[in-house]
């Protein structure tokens, strides 16, 4: 229990269902749907979209998503990928000709087709119970009327202002200016496609005059789309990655999406023992740094689109595990590790939910940088992401932008499962902190006995760009403990991430949810 004369929260307890978002409207939304007779599917979707416009920064219906989903009176996960690709005319070799090392993340080169829309509307017809209308109502309405600016969500804005681009300016910008706190967003270009995607489906976005004016405007930008490109686009489904920690099986979406970077850096501190006493002193914080930096090496050396990838086995292997743990000294830092995917950012929105029948849901939705590429379509105010960014432009490399792929994603949701039970969905967000975040979590349950909230409040840690950034939350005394070690410690500008959970206790039959301090959200249930 925690200690009440101190600041933090507690675990959020329900019996029915529940929801957590980095919103609290996008949560209340969520269980309205489910008191309305909707399952998880549907109350993620309408919380989902509703976030594109509560956090227009972090996401929306330019972007893509990832999903697991957990069905109802089973313990399989279904993995869902709402991620899209590069335009069929993309060609690395011709961004190498213009003297380009790497897909500039704020042009139209870095836009990929959004994937989300015809994910979502595929998650509906398949899992749903209620129809994709009702879903969608309570976003539209929101569009159109408008939203109160959250307190994280003006200072993000604030922050990525600069990086909106021409239409973009006039559709998320007031006089020219960012948001403050409280005052009102609205987006009825986002809530006519919104309704015209609820009486016609896919199609009503990926064809026709919705579709039009996105490739028109990447036309005028320079890009290569081109209609086909958007009809074309289909998400797909396949089976989650599995890695073992503490006894727990960990459950990631496969690539193109990091999450075997997260089974290869918990797989690395198996091969250790954390200390007991201190979980967040010197030794478990350098343990966690170096066994990140290897694993993101590998993720930046040999994940890409599913369809290029030859050495995810190789990854997820343990014996592959012991011969980079092997490397870390416990007394010296990792200095010869490279970094191949620089394109850094913090915005992403997650959710999880579960419904009375236990149906569990991880949905991960995003436009990658903040604001994407800072491009946004003329008519109706589509803000398109930059995943295209996650590509490389070296020659050969699986993950090398070209026409038709999936570039590598940061963005996995995650569930965890204990004696063949899924016993709780969960995610981190913050790009690439995102695998970090996921074992950090994971650590902080398995070896120091943390409930979900806690796990989720404490201090974190990441390497970034030669140094190890550590937030305000750690004491004094390991910031100069590990500049002894040789680490190079500084502050962020801004926390590592975000993450929502909830813990499923077939014993007491509740749920019990938690989401991070670091954003505005909250955990809600009913």
């Amino acid at each position: 229990m925690r200690d009440f004369q101190l600041s933090g929260r507690s675990p959020v307890i329900s019996a029915n269902g529940m929801c957590a978002t980095s919103h609290p409207l996008a949560a209340r939304t969520a269980v309205r749907i489910l008191e309305d007779g909707g399952n998880a599917v549907d109350a993620a979707i309408g919380a989902a979209v509703l976030l594109g416009i509560c956090e227009p920064q972090s996401t929306g219906i330019g972007g893509d998503c990832f999903v697991l989903l957990k069905p109802p009176g089973e313990d399989r996960i279904v993995a869902l990928n709402g991620s899209g690709r590069a335009p069929a005319a993309a060609k690395g070799c011709e961004l190498r000709g213009q003297g380009m090392l790497t897909v500039p993340s704020e042009s139209v080169h870095a836009v990929t087709i959004p994937g989300a829309v015809d994910a979502f509307c595929q998650l509906s017809a398949d899992w749903g119970r209620l129809e994709l209308a009702a879903c969608l109502a309570p976003a539209i309405e929101a569009a159109e009327e408008g939203v109160p600016v959250a307190e994280r969500v003006a200072f993000d804005w604030q922050r990525a202002a600069d990086r909106l681009q021409g239409d973009a300016r006039e559709h998320y910008l007031m006089n020219g200016q960012a948001p403050r706190q409280g005052m009102k967003f609205r987006a009825p270009g986002q809530a006519e496609v919104l309704r015209r995607v609820a009486r016609a489906g896919r199609a009503g976005f990926y064809e026709g005059e919705v579709a039009e004016d996105m490739v028109n405007c990447l036309r005028e930008q320079g890009g290569c789309h081109s209609p086909d490109d958007f009809a074309a686009t289909a998400c797909s489904y396949d089976r989650p990655i599995s890695g073992e920690y503490g006894g727990y099986e960990i459950l990631e979406h496969p690539p193109n999406g990091q999450g075997a970077a997260a089974i290869l850096m918990a797989n690395i501190l198996s091969n250790f023992k954390l200390p007991k006493s201190n979980p967040f002193g010197v030794r478990r914080t350098h343990l966690e740094c170096e066994a990140a930096k290897l694993a993101l090496d590998a993720r930046d050396r040999f994940l890409a689109d599913p369809d290029h990838i030859t050495r995810l086995k190789h990854m997820l292997s343990p014996k592959t595990a012991a011969e980079l743990a092997a490397l870390i000294d416990p007394h010296n830092p990792l200095t010869a590790v490279s970094r191949a995917a620089d394109a850094l950012h913090r915005e992403t929105v997650l959710l999880v939910v579960v419904d009375r029948d236990l149906m569990a849901v991880t949905m991960i939705y995003s436009i990658f940088s903040s604001f994407g590429s800072g491009i946004a379509s003329s008519k109706f105010g589509i803000n398109f992401q930059n995943r295209g960014a996650g590509f490389t432009l070296a020659e050969g490399h699986p993950n090398e932008l070209n026409g038709g792929k999936r570039p590598l994603h940061t963005i996995i949701p995650a569930m965890l499962r204990h004696n063949g039970r899924v016993v709780m969905p969960f995610g981190v967000m913050g790009g690439q902190y995102q695998a970090v975040g996921h074992v950090r979590f994971i650590t902080n349950l398995v070896d120091y006995g943390m409930n979900p909230q806690s796990a989720l409040d404490g201090p974190r840690s990441f390497p970034e760009d030669g140094s190890l950034l550590l937030e305000r939350g750690y004491r004094r005394e390991v910031f100069s403990g590990l500049r002894e070690l040789g680490h190079n410690v500084a502050e962020p500008e801004t926390p590592h991430g975000g993450g929502q959970a909830i813990r499923i206790d077939y014993g007491r039959g509740i749920l019990e949810g938690a989401s991070d301090h670091r954003k505005d959200g909250c955990a809600l249930g009913y």
